[in-house]
């Protein structure tokens, strides 16, 4: 096999979930770099559309620059994880893509739809991995669990930031909580720095009305998670004193929705007979229950060329006119990058 001797790891963002993708990697390869790849900025969108096929997803551009500012920076291991549409089929076409670049590098597809831990083991070990198997379910749990923390954390973020009386109270405690993560080695210690800043949180002053504006928000799953491709929608929306929900995470991609497939078709209350794809269904069944709750407000994130969001686009606009939802909005992210 022709392995590289001096292994630096990269990986493209998503949200704050580089964390704890940063913390597993370090645990499994501690004679090795881990190098996430570089926050995102315009440069890594003009670069991943300058590459990509015209037509393609947003999401697989934002990747693909991802990619080059990584490899620019030294990595030579990327990592990439499968999916349940089109971004199945990301890896062997941006692999192709870098290297007609001329890049030098391996490239690692982890999984499809499917956690196989095994087979993620044996990866690992291929990639100079010297941990022992029960070792490795340890820190594969590990993860999880902090995927799981960062989302609990986040939800209450997103809900009540648009009322803090302190400016950038939340955000301040966010970013302090991350940065504790990255040094965690125990669930044990994870759930107490857990406790830590879940408290801290709950005890900033904030001035929430009962009656607050509610908005929900839905969509493909990179465009949700990603600020930066959603044009940081969440941080408008709270400036406007909105509390902001969104279900579409890791934790319930991953963990949740596997097990709850069946309970997602009915949770669309007739509106879908059948599954729809990728984020589709999730977006309808997500909107139904908004509806229910009350909601004043539900916006659709869909990006240029994702066909499962525009099927979910008629029933969600019969969910907004059956509930009379007051405000409604579907938002396209377009395929090339925002103007200067």
């Amino acid at each position: 096999m022709n392995r590289i001797l001096q292994q630096v790891i990269s990986f493209p963002h998503m949200g704050n979930y580089h964390v704890p993708i940063t913390n597993l990697l370090n645990h499994l390869f501690k004679n090795h770099i881990v190098l996430p790849a570089p926050p995102i900025t315009k440069r890594t969108l003009e670069l991943g559309s300058r590459y990509s096929p015209e037509f393609v997803c947003v999401p697989f551009k934002y990747n693909l620059g991802n990619y080059i500012e990584a490899l620019e920076n030294g990595a030579n291991v990327l990592i990439q994880a499968g999916g349940g549409c089109r971004f199945g089929y990301y890896a062997e076409i941006q692999e192709l893509i870098l290297r007609d670049l001329g890049y030098d590098f391996r490239f690692i597809k982890l999984f499809g739809n499917k956690l196989n831990y095994y087979k993620l083991y044996r990866l690992s070990r291929t990639l100079g991995s010297d941990v022992s198997y029960p070792q490795f379910l340890y820190y594969a749990l590990l993860t999880k669990k902090m995927i799981e923390k960062i989302d609990v954390i986040e939800e209450y973020i997103r809900e009540n930031i648009g009322f803090e009386t302190q400016e950038n109270s939340f955000e301040h405690l966010q970013e302090e909580f991350l940065n504790e993560l990255i040094k965690v080695n125990t669930i044990k210690s994870l759930n107490k720095t857990y406790k830590k800043y879940s408290g801290l949180l709950q005890s900033l002053p904030a001035d929430k009305p009962g009656d607050c504006l509610k908005v929900g928000i839905v969509g493909e799953l990179y465009t949700l998670m990603e600020p930066y491709s959603n044009y940081f929608i969440e941080k408008e929306l709270a400036k406007n004193k909105i509390q902001v929900s969104r279900f579409i995470t890791v934790s319930f991609i991953l963990f949740e929705k596997p097990r709850l497939k069946k309970r997602i078709l009915k949770e669309t209350g007739g509106y879908l007979e059948f599954e729809i794809g990728a984020d589709g269904t999730d977006s309808v069944a997500k909107s139904t229950m908004l509806a229910k709750k009350g909601y004043d407000g539900i916006i659709h994130i869909k990006p240029f060329g994702c066909t499962p969001e525009v099927n979910a686009m008629p029933m969600l606009q019969n969910i907004g006119k059956d509930y009379k939802i007051r405000y409604f909005i579907s938002v396209l992210i377009p395929r090339h990058p925002r103007p200067a």
